[in-house]
C-alpha cells in the first residue's frame, strides 16, 4: 500500500511559480515510478511529468517541457514538481501517483495504481 499527499497548490499570477510536492507513506515507494497528472474541469485527466524510480529518467508533456521539472527523494519518499512560467491553461487540479512496482516510467494513467486527492493550481491571467 501507497499513500501519496500532494500540497503545494494556490493562485499564482501569470509568469508565476509554484512547486507541489508529493508525499509518500509504504515502503516500496523507491521501487515505484511516479507521476503527476492533471484534471481541468470538464477535461480528462492529462499527463504532466513522470519519474524512474532512481530519479534518473524523467518524461514530460509537450505542454509543460521546458517549464516544469519533475524530481524525488525517496529516502523523504518525497516528489517535487517545480513549475515556472505558469499560464492560465495550466488551472487545474494536480494529482501525484505511483505506478506498479518496477514498472518503468510511462505517461499512461492505466500503470499508475495509487493516486493522491489532488491539489488546485489556479493561474489568473
Amino acid at each position: 500500500q501507497v499513500q501519496l499527499v500532494e500540497s503545494g497548490g494556490g493562485l499564482v499570477q501569470a509568469g508565476g511559480s509554484l512547486r507541489l510536492s508529493c508525499a509518500a507513506s509504504g515502503r516500496t515507494f523507491g521501487s515505484r515510478a511516479v507521476g503527476w497528472f492533471r484534471q481541468a474541469p470538464g477535461n480528462e485527466r492529462d499527463f504532466v511529468a513522470a519519474i524512474s524510480r532512481s530519479g534518473i529518467s524523467t518524461v514530460y508533456a509537450d505542454s509543460v517541457k521546458g517549464r516544469f521539472t519533475i524530481s524525488r527523494d525517496n529516502a523523504k519518499s518525497t516528489v517535487l514538481l517545480q513549475m515556472n512560467s505558469l499560464k492560465p491553461e495550466d488551472t487545474a487540479v494536480y494529482y501525484c501517483a505511483a505506478a506498479g512496482v518496477w514498472a518503468t516510467v510511462t505517461k499512461a494513467p492505466t500503470a499508475y495504481d495509487y493516486w493522491g486527492q489532488g491539489t488546485q493550481v489556479t493561474v489568473s491571467s
